[in-house]
């Protein structure tokens, strides 16, 4: 069974980016292989943005890893898939309620049909978000290689 790294590669799920202008036009991007290959509808983003301004920052974790995301059963979803995108400038999504600044490099952009392939990317992804190692070689990836060489230097022993 392919890992959810193997999978971003093999379905040219992936972006790379210097900088990005703003936490939306981030999402937008990230949001852009799904939409590419058909898995999402070219607005599907648009829901997503609308959550974060809704609830705050809440797609953002530690380690500037950021998973967007709307709801399962979101309208405009096609295909269950995650999008990757490595943004070499941190993007800032502004503060949370305690004040913290919620900063992200790394966008894992997930989309799911039903509730139960939601929750299977979330569980995935988690392995990926407990290593830090594997997170800080993500940062320096500028080729899908990159992506898939990060993974083999760094496995996950699947604990948080």
């Amino acid at each position: 069974m392919s890992s959810v790294l193997q999978t971003i590669v093999e379905k040219k799920h992936y972006r790379f980016e210097d900088s990005v202008p703003s936490w939306q036009e981030a999402v937008r991007l990230s949001a852009q292989s799904l939409v590419d290959d058909g898995s999402v509808e070219p607005d599907y983003y648009r829901q997503i943005v609308s959550c974060i301004e809704k609830y705050g920052p809440y797609v953002v974790f530690e380690h500037y890893v950021a998973m967007p995301h709307s709801q399962e059963n979101a309208s405009g979803v096609h295909k269950t898939g995650i999008g990757f995108m490595c943004v070499k400038e941190p993007v800032s999504f502004g503060t949370d309620e305690d004040g913290e600044e919620k900063v992200a490099k790394l966008f894992f952009t997930i989309a799911a049909c039903n509730p139960d392939e939601h929750l299977n990317n979330i569980q995935q992804l988690m392995d990926i978000f407990c290593n830090e190692a594997l997170l800080d070689a993500l940062m320096e990836a500028q080729t899908p290689e990159d992506i898939l060489t990060a993974e083999s230097e760094h496995p996950s022993d699947g604990e948080c």
